[in-house]
């Protein structure tokens, strides 16, 4: 029996919003290549994450890791804040 704390998925990103209570947007872009054309494509994609101590705010780049479902949206938290907007 495997721990499932072990494989959870983390992501960086750039947070977008920081208005709601203990929650945070985070947007995370991804690069890949196109497996006909050959260019590289960006990609983003937004994620609501708990931060129980508001401590995340606009501009920072943080890291996110899976959870369980806090809410209807919620199913990220956030797990450090990697640095700080200027």
């Amino acid at each position: 029996m495997s721990d499932s704390r072990a494989n959870r998925k983390i992501m960086q990103g750039k947070v977008v919003s920081d208005k709601m209570d203990k929650t945070i947007v985070v947007e995370v872009t991804r690069r890949y290549l196109h497996s006909v054309y050959k260019k590289y494509i960006t990609r983003s994609q937004r994620y609501k994450a708990h931060d129980e101590t508001n401590e995340g705010g606009t501009g920072d780049f943080v890291e996110i890791v899976e959870s369980r479902p806090l809410s209807r949206d919620k199913r990220w938290r956030l797990r450090r804040v990697v640095q700080k907007a200027l």
